[in-house]
């Protein structure tokens, strides 16, 4: 079982920046480490949205049409701990941002970061 816990949202004005983070904790009972992680967003009424996934074996991210561009994933693998770089943002992008971990065909979630952006 693979723990997640997402961190670095807030406030920020329209054009603004910010970085979140997701550590992931792997508790799984072989180690076997965690695959794939990623980020989705559910914004308030709307369905809940892919934003981007990281993949460990080719250390590159995939990345929703909406935001490419715009935000830049990153991972230390070392420590379990995804990064999501978000630059020029928009107040579209107010949403709960949830980190994604997978392993083998198990993923797990975290709770969330909230980030809001005014206009």
């Amino acid at each position: 079982q693979v723990q997640l816990v997402e961190s670095g949202g807030g406030l920020v004005q329209a054009g603004g920046s910010l970085r979140l983070s997701c550590v992931g904790s792997d508790h799984s009972p072989g180690k076997h480490g965690i695959d794939s992680m990623g980020w989705f967003r559910r914004a308030p009424g709307k369905e809940q949205e892919f934003v981007g996934i990281f993949r460990r074996a080719e250390s590159t991210g995939d990345y929703a049409d909406s935001v490419q561009g715009r935000f830049t994933m990153s991972r230390d693998s070392f420590k379990n701990t995804l990064y999501l770089q978000m630059a020029a943002l928009k107040p579209a992008y107010t949403a709960v941002y949830l980190c994604f971990g997978d392993q083998g065909a198990a993923r797990s979630w975290g709770r969330g970061t909230q980030v809001t952006v005014s206009s």
